[in-house]
């Protein structure tokens, strides 16, 4: 099954495939099942059409996921560094932006360390 340009995989309870979409956790794949009268332990292989329309429907006209939200989050961040504020400036020289450490660990942000000295040594003159 195919929802929000994402396939689903068919195995799975249809709380759980829902949440590969981008933007929907475990408590919005609940609500959704609930709103469409599907029982969340259904498997998606045995959804039936319309239930699948249902889900569809209700995916695109109450929430944004995927591509809209994606495009929305890139937007405020480029909004904070335009206006130039403590967390844009930190998302701009790719630091930590929610005031954890830098001096150990932030490796993720950071990068692996960079280490003077180590290189390839020159060859000696010749003679």
């Amino acid at each position: 099954m195919r929802i929000a340009g994402v396939d689903i995989p068919n195995e799975k309870r249809v709380v759980v495939a829902l949440t590969y979409i981008f933007g929907i956790g475990p408590k919005t794949a609940a609500n959704i099942c609930d709103k469409a009268g599907i029982s969340p332990d259904t498997r998606v292989k045995s959804l039936l059409e319309e239930q699948g329309i249902k889900i569809r429907g209700i995916i695109e006209n109450e929430y944004k996921v995927e591509g809209e939200l994606r495009t929305e989050l890139s937007f405020n961040i480029k909004r904070l560094i335009d206006i130039n504020c403590y967390r844009g400036k930190r998302h701009r020289v790719n630091l930590p932006v929610h005031g954890q450490r830098t001096r150990t660990n932030a490796r993720t942000r950071k990068g692996p360390k960079v280490r003077p000295g180590v290189g390839k040594k020159k060859a000696p003159a010749a003679k």
